[in-house]
């Protein structure tokens, strides 16, 4: 678990983007936002494309960075 919630704690905090405005932007609530960066939960695969419109609304930078990271190349570290 986790892979998504690391990519995007890393975003949020690299973009300065809250938990609180990504959950408003999204239209849900900010403790599922909460789950996923804490890696207790992970998104659905739904989750993970809504997660991405919303960065996108907020900061395109951000959420083309969430979708390198969560997709990867395969050669970054753990």
């Amino acid at each position: 678990m986790g892979h998504a919630g690391k990519a995007l704690k890393h975003v949020l905090e690299t973009y300065s983007i809250s938990q609180n405005k990504l959950a408003v932007t999204m239209g849900i609530a900010r403790a599922n936002v909460s789950r996923w960066v804490n890696e207790q939960r992970d998104p659905t695969a739904q989750g993970v494309v809504e997660i991405k419109q919303a960065l996108q609304q907020l900061n395109p930078e951000a959420a083309k960075a969430f979708v390198e990271l969560y997709l990867g190349d395969g050669t970054e570290e753990e």
